[in-house]
C-alpha cells in the first residue's frame, strides 16, 4: 500500500477560510408607537418614539422580507405621492398660495383619487426615503396607536431645544477673551 499524502497546512487554512457566514431569515420585533421625548422634530411637539418591549414578533425568509419591504415602501410612497398631489392640488387653486380658497381649506388626502397616482411606474427602491412627518400627522399616528394623552410640555422643551441649537458659538469676532467667552466658559475650541 501506498502511503497516504500529507495535507498541506496552506490547504487547511484555505478551506477554513472558504467558509461564509449566511443568513437565511429576518426576526423583526415590532413595538407599539408612543410618545417619544427621545428625538427632536424639526418643527412642533409630539415626537414619536416606541413602547419600552415589543408587542409580537415575525419571522421572515430573505425573500419574504424583501418583498413584505417593497409593499410597505410602495404604501408609504403612495401616500407620499397623494400629499404631494393635495398639495398641488391646494396651490392651484389658491394661486400659489397668494389668494384665500375655501375650496382649497377643506381639500383632504381622500380628494386625491388613486387613479392621479401613478405607483407601477416608479422604481420604489430609488425614490423611496424617510420623510419628516408633520405635527399633525404625528399627533394622528399616537392616537390611532392608542396615546390617549399627549403631553403637551414636551412641545415647549422641543422649541426650547431647537432654540439653543441655533445660538451655537460665541461673540468672538477678532479675538477671543477667555473671560467673555462663552465657547472659553464652556470649555470648548473658541466658536
Amino acid at each position: 500500500p501506498s502511503p497516504s499524502p500529507a495535507t498541506s497546512i496552506l490547504k487547511r487554512q484555505k478551506q477554513l477560510r472558504r467558509k461564509n457566514v449566511r443568513f437565511d431569515q429576518v426576526t423583526v420585533y415590532y413595538f407599539a408607537r408612543r410618545q417619544g421625548f427621545t428625538s427632536v422634530p424639526s418643527q412642533g411637539g409630539s415626537s414619536l418614539g416606541m413602547a419600552q418591549r415589543h408587542n409580537s414578533v415575525r419571522r421572515y425568509t430573505l425573500c419574504e422580507f424583501a418583498q413584505e419591504q417593497e409593499v410597505n415602501h410602495r404604501e408609504i410612497l403612495r401616500e407620499h405621492l397623494k400629499e404631494e398631489k393635495l398639495h398641488a392640488k391646494k396651490m392651484k387653486l389658491t394661486k400659489n398660495g397668494t389668494v384665500e380658497s375655501e375650496e382649497a381649506d377643506g381639500l383632504t388626502l381622500e380628494d386625491v383619487s388613486d387613479d392621479d397616482i401613478d405607483v407601477e411606474n416608479v422604481e420604489v427602491d430609488d425614490y423611496f426615503f424617510l420623510q419628516p412627518l408633520p405635527t399633525k400627522r404625528r399627533r394622528a399616528l399616537l392616537r390611532a396607536s392608542g396615546v390617549h394623552r399627549i403631553d403637551a410640555e414636551e412641545k415647549q422643551e422641543l422649541r426650547a431645544i431647537r432654540l439653543s441649537r441655533e445660538e451655537c458659538g460665541c461673540d468672538c469676532r477678532l479675538y477671543c477673551d477667555p473671560e467673555a467667552c462663552a465657547c472659553s466658559q464652556a470649555g470648548i475650541k473658541c466658536q
